[in-house]
């Protein structure tokens, strides 16, 4: 069956020093509030997904169309993108986090829609700035065809 595992006990003023270093560990750096982040929003023909980050690009939330329960082309709507602002609306509370910058990346209907709902969660939108890429010259023409 196996060996069985006996977990000892720790006494509670060590629990909770191994617990703030295991958190200032794995993301770098402590846990607190956040004045300024960044908001990445990148909405397709097939989804829409947001990501909350600090100034330093530290990952603090993030939810998708898809992770609401969303299915098929309703994730791509600007209905999803308003309800994914409003989950991380809690989360944003939370951090407390006022002023974002805003990024938005492609070509989808849930563009619009995921920048007015952050407008009514109460921050304040410093700047909004299009990253779409954008090619410059395409790829190489084919060769003439010979008959």
């Amino acid at each position: 069956m196996g060996k069985k595992r006996i977990i000892e006990k720790e006494s509670a003023a060590e629990a909770s020093g191994a617990e703030k270093d295991k958190n200032q560990a794995s993301t770098g750096r402590k846990v607190g509030i956040v004045e300024k982040g960044r908001v990445y929003i990148q909405a397709s023909y097939n989804n829409t997904l947001i990501s909350l980050t600090d100034d330093n690009g530290n990952l603090l939330a993030q939810s998708s169309a898809g992770s609401l329960g969303f299915k098929g082309p309703r994730k791509a709507t600007p209905y999803a993108a308003n309800r994914i602002i409003e989950t991380l609306g809690e989360k944003i509370r939370k951090v407390g986090l006022r002023n974002v910058t805003v990024f938005v990346k492609g070509i989808g209907s849930g563009r619009e829609a995921a920048v007015r709902a952050l407008v009514g969660q109460g921050l304040n939108i410093t700047s909004i700035k299009d990253i779409t890429p954008i090619p410059h010259n395409g790829p190489k023409s084919p060769k003439p065809r010979r008959v």
